[in-house]
């Protein structure tokens, strides 16, 4: 008999609580001990924080470190110890959660998880919730078509700058998500390939300190949030 437990990778959305599932809901409730990846300089989670109104107090919540640098060997062996911290709960038989922003297979550190499992626990029970994703939750807000009839999305991020939206330029609408740090880059790309002047940032979207940007010019002049994403379209 396998007395193993089971693991949901569970999407919470990109900020609202009223917009998980209630699948997600469901799941969360029931858990035995939830998981959620946090920056060794800020123990603040802000999945949690989402869900927070469906977590029972006597569920376990522990959060799991995830190094933010490009040093392979560091972030290789964050990423095997926290499988193994999940697959510990597993061996127990415990039902485990693991809470992710946005959608599980999307930009998300769920991900990570899954590739580690397959190597140290081949065999877990493994079920992934999906979540609203922000550039869907942005476009909602905005009442903004994302793509209809035979358009094409390209979803990608602007962490390193505007290239992949150089590389793809017969695209007709893009969603970039992490618009924070190469903010000048990505305004000059979506300038070079006629994207800018229907574009749109969006910050912290579902949140109380939600901002729409109409200009993205005025974004080059502050620091973007984290949490910004443009739309934009030709």
């Amino acid at each position: 008999m396998n007395n193993t437990g089971k693991l949901f990778g569970v999407g919470v959305g990109p900020g609202d609580p009223e917009l998980l599932t209630i699948k997600a809901v469901r799941v969360i409730k029931e858990a035995d001990i939830i998981f959620t990846a946090a920056s060794p300089k800020n123990n603040y989670s802000l999945a949690v924080d989402i869900a927070k109104p469906y977590i029972s107090t006597s569920t376990r919540v522990e959060q799991l470190f995830f190094p933010m640098t490009k040093e392979e060997k560091e972030v290789e062996s964050a990423w095997i110890h926290n499988a193994k911290q999940i697959a510990k709960q597993l061996e127990k038989g415990k039902k485990v959660v693991f809470l992710t922003l946005g959608d599980p297979v999307t930009y998300s550190t769920f991900g990570y998880i899954l590739k580690k499992m397959a190597c140290i626990m081949p065999k877990a029970d493994i079920e992934t919730i999906p979540g609203i994703t922000s550039f869907h939750a942005a476009a909602a807000r905005l009442n903004r078509i994302l793509v209809e009839g035979e358009e094409s999305l390209l979803v990608t991020s602007g962490a390193f700058g505007g290239e992949q939206i150089r590389n793809n330029s017969g695209v007709e609408n893009v969603a970039i998500v992490k618009a924070y740090k190469n903010i000048k880059d990505i305004n000059k790309a979506l300038k070079e390939t006629g994207l800018a002047e229907k574009a749109v940032a969006v910050s912290k979207c579902g949140r109380k300190d939600e901002q729409i940007i109409n200009d993205i010019d005025e974004l080059a002049s502050r620091q973007p949030d984290y949490w910004t994403l443009i739309l934009a379209s030709q």
